[in-house]
């Protein structure tokens, strides 16, 4: 029989890789159980991940394209903030909830021990699950509205590489800096209202309602630190040809989230030893 010896003296720079491997099958249940729960007493269920986005962009087309005239750079209006919002509504829900994993769990860390990091890794999972519903919409309204007039030779490795790429780095940052923020919030319970201010904010501070070329080029490199930002601009540039960086800055985005994801789970680690001290 295998003996497990549960202590609170593991180094605060130690990642438990090998023990999230071995609770992979909580991990899953997990997933299931999110998903379950918060649609057991819908009367539609999945189907809101569909309706919301329908009516988000409709409102945005409607107030940004018709009555603000912004420009899209070419791209049908409903297209340009489809595509935003799927990202978007991805990253924002995952980093909310990633951000109260404590908060919301506590209950649960008290009474058995398990990888910690088990908790925010499933919601960004169930989150994963959204973003491919949301994907495949866009996929009927790409081609209903014309969107095979943006096909060409690349679009197979932009299909198939680059947006699956633009997908992992959202997850991994939306992970990092939502974990980041969870070590904070056990203690600090205003950051959980400073948290919803800042996600509004950010919304603006990325490409979402407006395209790249509208940002001044003296500040477009400091602009792209903001991994969002990137990461939208190359989804719209797999899907419509239309690019407005260059692709240092989402190399950029990509050193920006590793560094949140490494600080994310050094912080999470040292906090999850006593936080039941403080919660």
């Amino acid at each position: 029989m295998k003996e497990i010896e549960i202590t609170n003296e593991s180094k605060w720079y130690k990642i438990d890789i090998v023990g999230i491997y071995e609770y992979r099958d909580l991990l899953w249940l997990l997933v299931k159980r999110d998903f379950v729960a918060f649609y057991k007493q819908t009367v539609l269920g999945p189907l809101w991940y569909i309706i919301q986005p329908i009516f988000t962009s409709l409102t945005m087309t409607i107030i940004f394209s018709n009555i603000a005239n912004i420009s899209t750079d070419g791209i049908h209006p409903f297209l340009f903030y489809l595509s935003a919002s799927t990202l978007w509504s991805f990253f924002s829900e995952a980093l909310t909830k990633t951000s109260n994993t404590f908060l919301n769990n506590s209950g649960l860390f008290g009474k058995v021990f398990f990888p910690r990091m088990i908790v925010p890794i499933s919601t960004v999972l169930i989150t994963y699950l959204k973003l491919f519903l949301q994907v495949a919409l866009l996929g009927v309204f790409y081609f209903a509205l014309g969107g095979s007039s943006y096909l060409n030779w690349n679009s197979f490795f932009n299909f198939f590489v680059l947006i699956p790429l633009v997908f992992l780095q959202v997850g991994l940052f939306a992970l990092g800096f939502g974990i980041f923020l969870s070590s904070y919030t056990t203690k600090y319970r205003d950051l959980v209202f400073a948290l919803s201010f800042g996600i509004s904010l950010m919304m603006y501070a990325s490409p979402v309602i407006y395209p790249v070329s509208m940002v001044p080029v003296k500040y477009l490199d400091l602009y792209m630190l903001n991994p969002i930002s990137s990461n939208i601009e190359v989804f719209r540039y797999s899907l419509f040809g239309v690019l407005s960086i260059q692709w240092y800055h989402w190399g950029a985005g990509w050193l920006v989230t590793f560094l949140f994801l490494l600080l994310g789970m050094i912080t999470f680690n040292k906090v999850e030893k006593n936080f039941m001290d403080t919660i």
